[in-house]
C-alpha cells in the first residue's frame, strides 16, 4: 500500500490485521465535509462481534500519515465498503463450514464421488469387498504371489488416514523422510490387507530406463519386446513403489511424468507409440530421503537429485518421520508379546530415539530403523544379554566409530547386570 498514490476511491474502505485476541480494522468513508474523511476503529471479540471504539473525522493529509501507519503495523486493504461484522461472521462460519463439508464428503459412502474421481478408481476390485484401515474403507483386490504379507503388530497411526484416503482416490503418493522411517512399510502393509499385488523399482543407480519401461531382445532367433515394471504395473493393476526416486536417472523421471496424473497414459516409442492404459486398480508411489522438507540433509544422502516443483506438483508429498517413542513401545509390545513388557519396550523406544537424534546431529552416520530395532528386542529376548544381541543386530551393521557411540547410548539406558 504506497498511500501517496492511492486516488480517493482507493483510499475508501476497510483496513484489517490479525491480533492474539482476534481481528482488528480501520475503516475509512467520506466525512460530510469535503476533503475530510470519517475514520472508525474496532476489534472482534472471541464470539465473533465487533463494535466501534474509535470514530473520528480528520483530513486528506492525517488520512494519509495513518495509511503509512498502518501499513507499517501489518494492516491489510480488504475491500471498498466491507462491513467488520459482515467480515468477522464470515471468518467465524469457515470452520464449522469446512466440518460440515468433510462430513458430507465421509458420509457420501463413496470416495469415488470425491474430487471427480471416477467410480472405477474407487471400485478398482472386482471382489467388490473392502476393508477398513485407520478411518478409511480400502477396496480390495485379487489374491495372488505379489501381495504383500501382513505384519498383524504393524500400526496404523492417525496421521497416515490421509495417506490411506489419497491411496483409495488414485493420487500419487510419495512419501519422504529418513532411511528406516517405514515408507515403504506403510504402503505394502496398506496394499497387505487390501490384497493388493505390488512391485517395488529402486533407484539405486543401477535400474535404467530400459528396466523401467521395457527394451527389446532376440530369443530363440526371434525379436521380442519386454515390458519394464512401470507397464507392467499398468497393464496389471499393480501397486508400483518407485523407492529413493530422488536418485533416478533423468530419462526414468521423463517416462513417469507422462503417468502422473490419475489417468494418465504412457507411450511406448521404443515400440511403435503403443499407448498403455493405466488399469483401475493402478496405483504409483515414490519414495525418497533428500526431497522438499527433506533437503536440509541431502548432505547425508550423497548422490541424491535436485527435484523441481513442476515435478513435485504432480505428487501428494508427505513427510513420514519415525514413530515416537510411545508408538514404537507400542509396536514392540505387539510385535513380541506376551515376552515384551510396557518397562522393556519404553527402554528400548527411548534407546532408538536417542540414536535417530544422533543421526539427525550427523553424530551417527547410519539410521535406526524400527525394523532394526526390532531385529535387537527379539534376539535380547532369546539370549536375555542386549550387549550381544546388538552384535548381529546393529553392530556389525554399521562402522566401528557407530558402534561404540550405539553401545555409549545403550549403556546410558541399560545397566550392566550385577
Amino acid at each position: 500500500m504506497n498511500a501517496p498514490e492511492l486516488t480517493e476511491d482507493e483510499r475508501l474502505g476497510l483496513y484489517l490485521r490479525n491480533t492474539d485476541t482476534g481481528a482488528e480494522w480501520w475503516r475509512v468513508t467520506v466525512a460530510d465535509r469535503p476533503q475530510t474523511y470519517r475514520l472508525e476503529h474496532g476489534v472482534e471479540t472471541a464470539q465473533g462481534n465487533a463494535s466501534v471504539d474509535i470514530d473520528l473525522v480528520v483530513d486528506e493529509e492525517n488520512l494519509l500519515a495513518k495509511l503509512k501507519k498502518w501499513h507499517r503495523e501489518g494492516f491489510v486493504f480488504e475491500a471498498r465498503g466491507a462491513s467488520p461484522q459482515a467480515d468477522a461472521q464470515q471468518r467465524a462460519a469457515f470452520m464449522p463450514a469446512l466440518q460440515r463439508a468433510a462430513a458430507a464428503r465421509r458420509n457420501a459412502g463413496s470416495a469415488g464421488e470425491a474430487f471427480g474421481a471416477s467410480p472405477t478408481d474407487a471400485a478398482s476390485a472386482p471382489t467388490g469387498h473392502s476393508v477398513r484401515i485407520g478411518e478409511i474403507e480400502v477396496p480390495c483386490g485379487v489374491p495372488g504371489p505379489l501381495v504383500p504379507r501382513v505384519n498383524p503388530a504393524y500400526l496404523f497411526s492417525e496421521r497416515f488416514n490421509d495417506i490411506v484416503e489419497d491411496i483409495v482416490e488414485n493420487k500419487r503418493v510419495m512419501l519422504i523422510g529418513h532411511t528406516g522411517a517405514g515408507k515403504t512399510s506403510l504402503i505394502e502393509q496398506v496394499a497387505a490387507r487390501a490384497q493388493h499385488g505390488v512391485v517395488r523399482s529402486n533407484m539405486n543407480g543401477q535400474t535404467t530406463v530400459g528396466d523401467f519401461v521395457g527394451f527389446w531382445t532376440v530369443k530363440g532367433g526371434e525379436t521380442l519386446w519386454v515390458d519394464g515394471v512401470l507397464p507392467t504395473a499398468m497393464r496389471e493393476g499393480l501397486w508400483l513403489i518407485v523407492d529413493e526416486i530422488d536418485f533416478a536417472e533423468p530419462s526414468i523421471l521423463a517416462a513417469l511424468t507422462a503417468v502422473l496424473e490419475p489417468h494418465g497414459r504412457l507411450t511406448l516409442k521404443e515400440k511403435g507409440n503403443e499407448v498403455v492404459a493405466p488399469h483401475p486398480a493402478f496405483r504409483l508411489f515414490a519414495t525418497a530421503n533428500a526431497v522438499g522438507a527433506m533437503s536440509q540433509f541431502r548432505h547425508l544422502y550423497q548422490g541424491a537429485n535436485l527435484m523441481n516443483e513442476a515435478f513435485l506438483d504432480r505428487w501428494r508429498v508427505y513427510l513420514l518421520d519415525y514413530l515416537s517413542p510411545a508408538e514404537e513401545a507400542d509396536v514392540l509390545v505387539r510385535t513380541l508379546a506376551p515376552h515384551m513388557t510396557p518397562t522393556l519396550a519404553a527402554t528400548l523406544a527411548a534407546i532408538a530415539a536417542d540414536c535417530r537424534a544422533a543421526f539427525a546431529r550427523e553424530d551417527l552416520s547410519s539410521a535406526f530403523s524400527t525394523r532394526r530395532l526390532l531385529d535387537w528386542a527379539e534376539l535380547m529376548l532369546r539370549t536375555g544379554d542386549p550387549e550381544r544381541a546388538a552384535g548381529p543386530a546393529i553392530y556389525a551393521k554399521v562402522s566401528p566409530e557407530d558402534a561404540t557411540l550405539i553401545r555409549g547410548i545403550i549403556r546410558h539406558h541399560i545397566a550392566p547386570a550385577g
